[in-house]
């Protein structure tokens, strides 16, 4: 069921530089199961501009219902634009945050704190 009002909306950081991460695609899923078998559709696709921010929601105007969605943030292309020597060894590739959207009326800011080593995540507003 959906219902106009929710929206899903991001952010990247480069926790290690302070800066906002510009050029990261990020990619919105939403999921299924069946059983013991799980599918995901993509439902939204963008890219990080240089506030690190994407210039429109992921989903909003209604599209939005209670399911389990997944971002994926692909780090890879970003840290690729970055020197060796700066980065030394990065681990990230693909950064995939799940989570359950139990109101679809509200919105959901799911912001992104990455670095070479680590990254972590939590609900904005």
């Amino acid at each position: 069921m959906s219902v106009a009002g929710g929206r899903i909306t991001t952010h990247v950081l480069d926790a290690s530089k302070g800066v906002p991460a510009a050029g990261v695609r990020v990619e919105l899923f939403v999921l299924h199961r069946d059983g013991e078998k799980e599918s995901k559709m993509k439902v939204a696709e963008s890219v990080t501009n240089a506030d690190g921010r994407l210039d429109a929601p992921l989903l909003e105007g209604g599209k939005l219902e209670q399911a389990v969605y997944e971002l994926e943030f692909n780090v890879e292309s970003y840290y690729a634009q970055r020197s060796p020597e700066e980065l030394g060894q990065t681990l990230w590739t693909v950064v995939p945050i799940r989570f359950a959207v139990s109101d679809a009326a509200s919105h959901y800011h799911i912001p992104l704190l990455i670095a070479p080593g680590g990254y972590s995540t939590y609900r904005g507003s």
